[in-house]
């Protein structure tokens, strides 16, 4: 019997949750992200979408395809407030919800009794009732076929892809709709004149080894319509952090060091308000030049205090040379636990 997986994706869910806040911004290019010039946009209403903005791009790009857009800075306590009711409906249809982010999830409705797309449907009418918000989603009976059927034809969409319409479906899209394949990948196959799945699909199965190494076999089954990942009921968080990019470069570890201030006070609020603590502080250095630098220390105990996190972030950055000018600052705690679980092996 093949399994029934929704995969479901909040349409623009920043930009909307600013629009249904301030109506007045409704059918407006609404962008949200860092408003500086040096910020980066999170992601933006379907309007703005229209002039080429699109998520990660650098705000002053996104400033001159979209001059008249309106330029909001992000209140993620708020769209975790509205993420929530989200996720309350959908766990109200089934247990069995896998969170992949703050706007998108997978539902196994295997063994629900109704059809899947009255389910699907009664999910996007209670999201629009009770939030104002409107929700894509996929059907199908994998996760790979769900989440492609969910970006079908947002927004507000609604797209069933069954065993007999793979893998003539899949065929005409880009490279860059399956999942698992990355930019570099993409560019890769394009260098040898592959440019959407059929010419993928036609290759040998001894050539997709050759090029993405043990994820081979899995590209080649996803592109005959078959993943076996199943929708997973909790995902134990693996890390918090904060980073932001600087208003202007420096190499003065004393102004970096203000920001490592900061976020210590942001992962000590998340831990304490979800009972965890962790082992292994990471900081992030991303340079002028755009290179992604990341040092790690693992402690000999567990911290949540924001001192704790502070000094072990702090130590790490006192030992580097900076041979070059900072843009982009980060710190984060990995290794997470519980703090029961931590109470309970000292008894």
């Amino acid at each position: 019997m093949d399994k029934v997986i929704l995969h479901v994706d909040m349409d623009a869910f920043f930009a909307a949750v600013e629009v249904i806040d301030d109506p007045t911004l409704k059918g407006k290019a609404v962008i949200v992200g860092g408003t500086s010039e040096r910020g980066v946009v999170a992601t933006c209403s379907y309007e703005a979408r229209k002039f080429g903005v699109k998520s990660a791009m650098p705000t002053y790009i996104a400033k001159e395809k979209c001059p008249h857009g309106i330029f909001i800075h992000p209140r993620h306590y708020r769209y975790e407030e509205i993420s929530n009711e989200v996720f309350k409906i959908l766990y109200s249809i089934t247990d069995k919800v896998e969170p992949v982010s703050i706007d998108e999830a997978y539902l196994d409705i295997t063994y629900l009794k109704e059809r899947p797309e009255v389910i699907a449907s009664r999910i996007k009418y209670m999201v629009r009732k009770k939030l104002g918000l409107t929700i894509s989603i996929g059907i199908s009976y994998n996760k790979f076929l769900a989440k492609l059927a969910s970006d079908w034809n947002k927004p507000n969409g609604l797209k069933i892809i069954t065993r007999d319409m793979v893998p003539k479906i899949l065929f005409p899209l880009p490279l860059k709709k399956v999942h698992g394949l990355g930019e570099k990948s993409v560019k890769k196959l394009n260098n040898i004149g592959i440019f959407n799945v059929e010419q993928l699909y036609n290759l040998p199965r001894e050539l997709f080894y050759d090029y993405f190494g043990k994820f081979g076999g899995e590209i080649y089954n996803r592109i005959r319509g078959e993943d076996s990942r199943e929708v997973t009921v909790y995902r134990e968080r693996k890390s918090v952090g904060r980073e932001t990019t600087l208003k202007r470069n420096t190499q003065e570890k004393e102004d970096l060091k203000i920001y490592i201030e900061d976020f210590a006070q942001d992962i000590e609020e998340y831990l304490l308000e979800n009972n965890l603590s962790g082992k292994t502080v990471i900081l992030k250095l991303k340079t002028a030049s755009f290179q992604n630098h990341t040092k790690s220390k693992t402690l000999n105990k567990y911290i949540y205090s924001k001192r704790d996190i502070f000094e072990a972030a702090w130590r790490i950055l006192e030992v580097l040379e900076l041979k070059e000018e900072v843009r982009l600052i980060g710190v984060s705690l990995t290794s997470l636990k519980t703090n029961e679980e931590e109470q309970l092996t000292l008894f």
